[in-house]
């Protein structure tokens, strides 16, 4: 469902008393959001919204290892990512992330995302500033070969620090790099955790942990234990686009069950909009 519906769609499943699950992001904007985000409130019934990538077990155990110090204390944390859209071509049934006005950009969805799983490892980033660049104000149809106007922004950096004192910096582009398409670097006084993917959406990707401490000059695999897979039956490479959602899901189930609140609901979602807007103004 395309974010300039969503707000309909919740609007009519709350009504309906029903619990609701809506994809990230939330809402067409902070308003919309925050509205959504009232009316669950309101009905009192259970609600997830779509961001799945801290569900994923690689990162679920990342943050269990800063937690347990395996970095010590934490100096830095670097994201590198590729947003895979809003580059040189677009398919005919992506036209509309080109638009700024639909809400569907580099900004709310790749780096919201990854925004969004770094806070939850590492706590919620302070005195964020961003820049945005549009680099690229037009791209090429994969079907037509005709030019399409993008008015979105094709370059996202953004930079503050984290609870504690340690450096955020993140930069998103558009489209894919021949080189590194998403890296995320945890740096620390006793040690390095690394996360790679091929993409930079680590809400539907392959995610690859790496780390190195102590006297080790390297990294090496960090196998994530099986008590982090909750989903056994699907594969973290060949089900990735499914893989952080469906841990997700079962987060959700848990909740529903033992009375707990750990899956992100729409409240969750509206405050990451008020973040994303308070950024937008250092912009």
């Amino acid at each position: 469902v395309k974010v300039p519906h969503h707000r309909e769609l919740v609007h009519t499943a709350l009504s309906a008393g029903k619990s609701v699950l809506c994809e990230w992001p939330l809402g067409n904007g902070l308003a919309e959001a925050e509205d959504m985000a009232h009316r669950a409130r309101s009905r009192a019934v259970p609600t997830v919204v779509g961001l799945q990538a801290r569900s994923h077990p690689a990162l679920a155990y990342a943050r269990d290892l800063v937690a347990d110090g395996y970095v010590g204390e934490v100096l830095s944390t670097t994201v590198v990512g590729s947003g895979g859209a809003w580059g040189a071509t677009v398919g005919p049934a992506d036209h509309y992330v080109l638009d700024a006005a639909n809400g569907a950009t580099l900004l709310t969805i790749p780096f919201s995302h990854t925004l969004d799983a770094l806070a939850s490892v590492l706590g919620e980033p302070e005195d964020l500033r961003i820049r945005l660049a549009s680099r690229r104000t037009s791209v090429v149809d994969t079907e037509t070969g005709q030019p399409v106007p993008m008015t979105a922004a094709d370059q996202v950096v953004a930079s503050g620090r984290l609870p504690g004192g340690a450096v955020a910096t993140f930069h998103y582009r558009g489209g894919m790099s021949r080189g590194t398409n998403f890296r995320w670097e945890i740096n620390g006084t006793e040690g390095d955790l690394v996360l790679t993917a091929p993409v930079g959406h680590p809400q539907l990707s392959p995610v690859t942990l790496e780390g190195g401490r102590g006297t080790s000059t390297g990294l090496a695999p960090l196998t994530v234990p099986e008590s982090y897979a909750r989903v056994p039956q699907l594969d973290p490479r060949a089900d990735a686009p499914a893989y952080a959602v469906a841990h997700a899901y079962r987060q959700f189930l848990d909740d529903l069950r033992e009375g707990t609140s750990e899956v992100p609901d729409l409240a969750h979602g509206a405050a990451r909009h008020r973040s994303i807007e308070s950024i937008m103004k250092t912009a």
